[in-house]
C-alpha cells in the first residue's frame, strides 16, 4: 500500500454521476478520502457508502470529498448509488484498464478486484494517512474523522 507522505498518484476516473473526476482538482481545495471497496452491490460495501452519505456535512466542515473506487463498470455505478436511494459524492469506475488506480496505490488484489482500503489525501496532494481493511470488515468511520481532524 502506498505509503504515508508520497506524494497522491493522480488519475481521472469516470463518477457515477456521468462526469470525470481527477484527483488534482481538489489539490488546494479540498482532502480527498480515496475509499477502495471491493464491489458495488456487496453488503459491506452498501453500509460504508451509507454512512459516507449520512455523515457528508461533517465531511463537508472538514473540506473533505469522497471518492470511492472500485473495479465495477459507471452503469453498475450509477444503479448502485440509485439502488442505496441516492449518492452525492462520487462512486468511480477504475473499470478499465482494470484496476490501473488501485494498482498506483497498492491497493490490487491479486483475484481481480480491490482491497477494502482507506488513503486520505491532504490539500497539498500528499498522502496524509492510510489504513486496509479485511475484505469483511467495516471500516471504522470515527476513526476515519480522527485522522481527518489532525489535518
Amino acid at each position: 500500500m502506498i505509503a504515508v507522505a508520497s506524494p497522491a498518484p493522480d488519475f481521472a476516473l469516470r463518477s457515477h454521476a456521468d462526469r470525470m473526476v481527477q484527483l488534482s482538482d481538489f489539490r488546494g481545495k479540498q482532502n480527498v478520502v480515496l475509499a477502495f471497496h471491493v464491489l458495488a452491490f456487496t453488503p459491506v460495501c452498501a453500509v460504508q457508502m451509507q454512512a459516507y452519505e449520512k455523515d457528508q456535512a461533517r465531511f463537508a466542515a472538514l473540506d473533505t470529498h469522497i471518492l470511492a473506487i472500485s473495479v465495477d463498470a459507471s452503469p453498475a455505478k450509477k444503479a448502485w448509488a440509485e439502488a442505496l436511494g441516492g449518492i452525492t459524492f462520487d462512486l468511480l469506475s477504475d473499470f478499465h484498464p482494470v484496476g490501473h488506480v488501485a494498482r498506483a496505490y497498492g491497493v490490487m488484489r491479486e483475484d481481480g478486484i480491490t482491497e477494502r482500503a482507506i488513503v486520505v489525501v491532504d490539500k497539498a496532494g500528499k498522502v496524509a494517512w492510510t489504513k486496509l481493511y479485511q475484505i469483511p470488515e467495516q471500516p471504522d468511520i470515527d476513526e476515519l474523522f480522527r485522522a481527518l481532524e489532525r489535518l
